[in-house]
């Protein structure tokens, strides 16, 4: 009875991990994020829950079980807060017990923690970009060096074309509401507004912003912009997600040719995936030491 009871429960096992694993398939295809959290150490220096797995899901949604009870809670709410934080942390390694908690640091962890690896897994960033001009093809051709994947919109056939945007993975032509509409935004997109005209990319973000995407930015100038922002406002629209919106986009360089603005542009979009500073690299640079 006991052998036919192990024997069961390695096969549920082994479904589990089939399961997981084709579930890691489907984010990085494209399926909605997810976290799998591996157990690296058991908590009381023994190597029973070594290699216990749990997958974490966005709505909280999980499958598979370390201990089936507290431990696991403790793991959800980690991993959960992974896949809504940004910049992207694709791999963290945590320390938890149901006395003290979850713990970040191994400096903090005690020897009876259970360690727990915790690995986010989804598809590549995808840049979605508004207006299929100048800046936008610039921003189309570097943003898939940079990784991104790419879909254009925009409502003028004969600049939304696979001739002139052979990178991207898709190519809408459609109105900037309607286009907007029909895609799937989440924390892996990054919107960017780039349209002939700022009535267009005014229309654009009006379905967009509060998406849910991790960047949302308008070109023009800081008079258009605010303009453009304030109507919302007064629309109703929330005022934290207006205040995220990036715009006037990208970061100051000095840009003045498209292809100088592409380059602003992406470099914000790498700075909010990343989590950078943002300033110039050589001011990080100790002093030189004389003699």
């Amino acid at each position: 009875m006991i052998d036919a009871m192990s024997d069961q429960q390695a096969t549920d096992r082994g479904d589990v991990r089939f399961q997981i694993a084709a579930a890691i398939e489907q984010a990085l295809g494209g399926g909605p994020a997810i976290a799998v959290a591996t157990v690296t150490a058991g908590g009381d220096g023994s190597d029973r829950s070594t290699g216990a797995r749990l997958l974490v899901r966005g709505d909280g949604s999980s499958l598979g079980a370390i201990d089936g009870g507290a431990i696991d809670d403790l793991v959800r709410e980690a991993a959960r807060e992974q896949l809504n934080t940004l910049p992207r942390v694709a791999v963290r390694t945590l320390w938890m017990s149901v006395a003290r908690g979850v713990i970040d640091r191994r400096s903090q962890a005690a020897a009876s923690d259970m360690q727990v690896m915790v690995e986010m897994f989804e598809s590549p960033a995808k840049l979605v970009i508004v207006g299929g001009g100048h800046i936008g093809l610039v921003l189309a051709q570097i943003g898939e060096i940079a990784g991104f994947e790419i879909t254009v919109l925009d409502d003028r056939e004969e600049f939304a074309n696979r001739d002139r945007f052979p990178m991207a993975v898709q190519i809408i032509v459609e109105e900037p509401a309607s286009g907007l509409d029909s895609l799937s935004l989440d924390g892996s997109s990054y919107l960017v507004m780039v349209s002939r005209g700022h009535l267009l990319d005014a229309e654009a973000l009006r379905h967009c912003v509060g998406c849910g995407a991790a960047y949302v930015g308008m070109i023009g100038s800081r008079r258009r912009t605010q303009i453009v922002l304030q109507s919302l406002l007064d629309d109703g629209f929330d005022r934290r997600a207006l205040e995220a919106v990036h715009t006037p986009v990208g970061i100051d360089i000095g840009a003045e040719t498209p292809e100088e603005i592409a380059v602003s542009i992406l470099a914000e979009m790498i700075l909010v995936r990343r989590g950078g500073g943002g300033g110039r690299m050589a001011a990080q640079r100790g002093p030189l030491r004389s003699g």
